[in-house]
C-alpha cells in the first residue's frame, strides 16, 4: 500500500504506539489527525509534531464516535485509513471485590467495542475511496493469555477474531484490512506492571521498532504485522500453549493469589 499522500485517522494518537505512528506518517507526507479524551495531552502531541490535527473523543462512547464522524468527514473528506490503536490495560486481580460490574468490563468498551463502533461509522465513507485501509492494533497477548490482565487479553482476541471476519467480509472491496500484533513495549500502557515479581521488563521492545515494523508490513501489503517477538508467540500460542500460559503467569502471581 502506498503510504504518500493519505489521510489518516489514528484513535489513542496523543502517547506511545498511536503518536510513534502520527509522527512517521506525517513524515511520509501524510495528512494524520488523531484522537483522545485528554485536551491537555492533544495539545502537546499538536505542540510535538508540525501539522497534526487532534480532536478529542472518547472510543467508548458511540455519541461521540458518530460526532467524529460527522466532524472528520466534513473537515477531511478525503479521508482513507483508519488506525484503531486507542486502548486500556489494567493489571488487575479478580479477587479484588471493589471491581464494580460496570467498571470490570471498561478495557472491552474501549478495546473492542471502540473499534467495532469505529469500523461501523466510518465503513460507508471509507467504501467511497479509491483506495483504503483500516488498521486494528490487537497484541501478543491475544495469542497467550496474560492473566494480570485478564479484561485486556480478552479484548485484544476478540479483536483479533473480528478483524479477520471483517477482511473476509470486505475482499471485494478497496479497503485493505490489516493488524498489528504488538509485543510488549516501552509505552505507558506497560508503566504499570514495573517492578511486579515475575515481570521482564528487558524483554519490552521499543515502540518505534514496532511502529517501523507496522509501516513497513502496510507498504508490502502484509495483513498480519508480527514485529518482534511476536512472531514467537504465534508459534509457541500452537506448539506449548500451556507452556505460554505457565510462563506469563509468572507476573503477578503474588497479587493473583487473593
Amino acid at each position: 500500500m502506498e503510504l504518500k499522500n493519505n489521510t489518516i485517522l489514528i484513535t489513542g494518537g496523543t502517547s506511545g504506539f498511536g503518536l510513534e505512528f502520527a509522527k512517521r506518517l506525517l513524515e511520509l507526507g501524510n495528512t494524520v489527525i488523531v484522537t483522545g479524551r485528554d485536551p491537555v495531552k492533544l495539545a502537546s502531541a499538536k505542540k510535538a509534531l508540525a501539522g497534526l490535527h487532534t480532536l478529542q473523543s472518547d472510543v467508548s462512547s458511540p455519541k461521540e464516535i458518530a460526532d467524529l464522524y460527522e466532524q472528520v468527514t466534513a473537515q477531511f473528506p478525503k479521508l482513507n485509513i483508519l488506525i484503531n490503536n486507542a486502548g486500556q490495560m489494567r493489571r488487575m486481580s479478580l479477587h479484588d471485590t471493589s471491581i464494580g460490574l460496570r467498571d470490570i468490563t471498561r478495557e472491552v468498551e474501549i478495546n473492542l467495542m471502540g473499534p467495532i463502533r469505529m469500523v461501523q461509522a466510518f465503513l460507508p465513507h471509507l467504501k467511497r475511496m479509491q483506495s483504503a485501509a483500516i488498521l486494528n492494533v490487537t497484541s501478543g497477548l491475544a495469542l497467550v493469555p496474560f492473566p494480570i490482565a485478564p479484561i485486556y487479553g480478552a479484548t485484544k482476541s476478540g479483536l483479533r477474531s473480528y478483524t479477520k471476519s471483517l477482511r473476509v467480509q470486505l475482499k471485494n472491496t478497496k479497503i485493505k484490512v490489516f493488524e498489528l500484533i504488538a509485543p510488549a513495549s516501552n509505552t505507558p500502557l506497560n508503566d504499570q506492571f514495573l517492578g511486579m515479581d515475575g515481570f521482564d521488563a528487558k524483554r519490552m521492545i521499543a515502540p518505534e521498532k514496532i511502529i517501523d515494523a507496522a509501516i513497513k508490513g502496510l507498504e508490502n501489503d502484509k495483513y498480519e504485522i508480527y514485529p518482534g517477538v511476536a512472531r514467537v508467540l504465534l508459534i509457541m500460542s500452537r506448539v506449548a500453549p500451556g507452556f505460554m500460559l505457565k510462563q506469563l503467569s509468572k507476573a503477578g502471581a503474588k497479587e493473583m493469589a487473593g
